[in-house]
C-alpha cells in the first residue's frame, strides 16, 4: 500500500490540526507516494531505530517525539539528530511524528496513562482554546434540511457528548436582483421578502473548507450569505492533560508506589506528602509545569507529569502532591497504543512495535 494510505490512518488517530503551533508533527523525511513495505512504531526516531527499521524491512517510522523539531541548517552527522536523518535519507525510510497531535486527543496519550492506572471519570485537564468557529447562514423552509444535514456530515455541530447540534430562528430575508441575477424566489430587479431560516452551528477551526464546501454545494441560492466567527469557547474534549479518579483512595505512598510499579518508573521525584488520601489525580504526560494551577484549580490531590525544577515543587503551595515521574515514564505505552490502531485499521500488513529503549535517562 502508499505510505499516503497509511497517513490517512494515522491523522484519523492523531488530527494534525489538534497539534500545538510550536510543534512540528506529520511526515517528517519522506515521499507519501512511495509504497510501504511496513511500519515501525516507536518513541524516539534515533539512529538505532532506523537500524531496526532496516533490519525489519520497514521504510516507515512512526515515531511519537519529532526527530526534527527546529530546522537544520547543515545535516553532515555530527549529533543524534542529523545522524539519523540522514540514514533515514541514504536508505528510503520515511519518519512521521505525532506528538501533540496525540496529546490533545481525547483518546490519547493522557487517556492512555489514565488507563494504565485505572482513573475513572475522565476529562481534559487544559482544554484547547481558540479552536471553535461558529457558522450562521440563512435559507428557505424548504432547503433547510438539506443544508443542515450536510453541514453535520461535515463535522459541525459536535459539542462535547453531543452530535447534530444546531440553533434555528425565523426572519424575514430581503434582495432584490441586478440584470445578472438568477434568483430562486422572484425575479431580476423585483424586492423580494421571503421566509428564511437562521442556521448556527459550531465546527473544529480545521474542518472550515470542509464545512463551506457542504454549504454551498447544498444551498439552493445563487449567492450564500454566510459568517464565520472565531468563539472563545474552549474545546473540552480536546486538550492537554486528563483529570480522573482512583476506584478505591489510597494514602499518598502507597499511591505513588502504585504509579512507579505501574509506569515502570527509575525513581518518582515528589513535593511534601499531605498526609491526605488519594482520590483524584491530575496527569500529564510529557513535560507538564506549565499546568500545575490547573490542577490545583481542579482540586486534584496528586499531578503526576515529568520535567519539573527545583521551584516548581514550592509551586505546590501544600495545596497537592506534585510528582515527576519522567518524561519517558509519563509516555511510556503510547507507541504500543499507536501499534494497536494501526493493526486494528490495516491487516495482513506490518506493524512492527520497535524494541529500542530510547530513554536517554538512566537510574543507579
Amino acid at each position: 500500500m502508499k505510505t499516503k494510505e497509511i497517513l490517512t490512518i494515522l491523522e484519523e488517530m492523531a488530527p494534525l490540526a489538534y497539534a500545538e503551533d510550536f510543534d512540528n508533527v506529520g511526515l517528517l523525511i519522506g515521499n507519501q507516494n512511495d509504497e510501504a513495505t511496513g511500519v515501525l512504531v516507536c518513541h524516539d526516531a534515533l539512529e538505532s531505530v532506523i537500524d531496526e527499521a532496516i533490519a525489519k524491512k520497514c521504510n516507515l517510522v512512526v515515531c511519537f517525539h519529532p526527530i526534527l523539531f527546529s530546522g537544520l541548517k547543515k545535516i553532515t552527522g555530527k549529533n543524534y539528530v542529523e545522524r539519523a536523518v540522514l540514514k533515514a535519507i541514504k536508505n528510503d525510510i520515511a519518519i512521521y511524528a505525532v506528538h501533540t497531535a496525540l496529546d490533545n486527543h481525547k483518546n490519547g496519550v493522557n487517556k492512555i496513562f489514565c488507563n494504565a492506572l485505572g482513573l475513572k471519570n475522565t476529562k481534559v485537564l487544559v482544554p484547547k482554546q481558540n479552536f471553535i468557529q461558529k457558522l450562521v447562514t440563512y435559507t428557505i423552509p424548504e432547503n433547510v434540511e438539506k443544508v443542515r444535514n450536510a453541514l453535520f456530515d461535515a463535522g459541525a455541530g459536535k459539542i462535547g457528548n453531543y452530535e447534530d447540534c444546531s440553533f434555528n430562528s425565523q426572519g424575514i430575508g430581503t434582495y432584490m436582483g441586478n440584470e445578472n441575477s438568477n434568483p430562486e424566489i422572484g425575479e431580476r430587479f423585483e424586492f423580494v421578502e421571503a421566509q428564511e431560516i437562521k442556521i448556527e452551528v459550531t465546527f473544529e477551526k480545521h474542518l472550515q473548507s470542509k464545512i463551506l464546501k457542504a454549504l454551498f454545494s447544498n444551498h439552493v441560492y445563487e449567492e450564500v450569505a454566510y459568517e464565520i466567527y472565531d468563539l472563545q469557547n474552549s474545546h473540552q474534549n480536546i486538550g492537554l492533560g486528563m483529570i480522573g479518579e482512583l476506584e478505591n483512595p489510597m494514602s499518598e505512598i502507597d499511591f505513588l508506589e502504585f504509579v512507579k510499579d505501574k509506569m515502570q518508573c527509575g525513581g518518582i521525584r515528589h513535593s511534601q506528602l499531605l498526609g491526605k488520601r488519594v482520590k483524584k489525580i491530575a496527569v500529564l504526560g510529557g513535560s507538564g509545569s506549565f499546568a500545575i494551577k490547573n490542577a490545583i484549580q481542579a482540586n486534584v490531590d496528586v499531578f503526576l507529569t515529568s520535567d519539573l525544577k527545583y521551584h516548581n515543587f514550592y509551586e505546590a503551595e501544600n495545596q497537592i502532591v506534585l510528582a515527576d515521574i519522567g518524561h519517558f515514564e509519563s509516555e511510556r505505552y503510547t507507541k504500543n497504543y499507536i501499534v494497536d490502531f494501526l493493526k486494528e485499521k490495516i491487516t495482513n500488513f506490518a506493524i512492527v512495535l520497535s524494541e529500542e529503549n530510547t530513554n536517554p535517562v538512566k537510574y543507579l
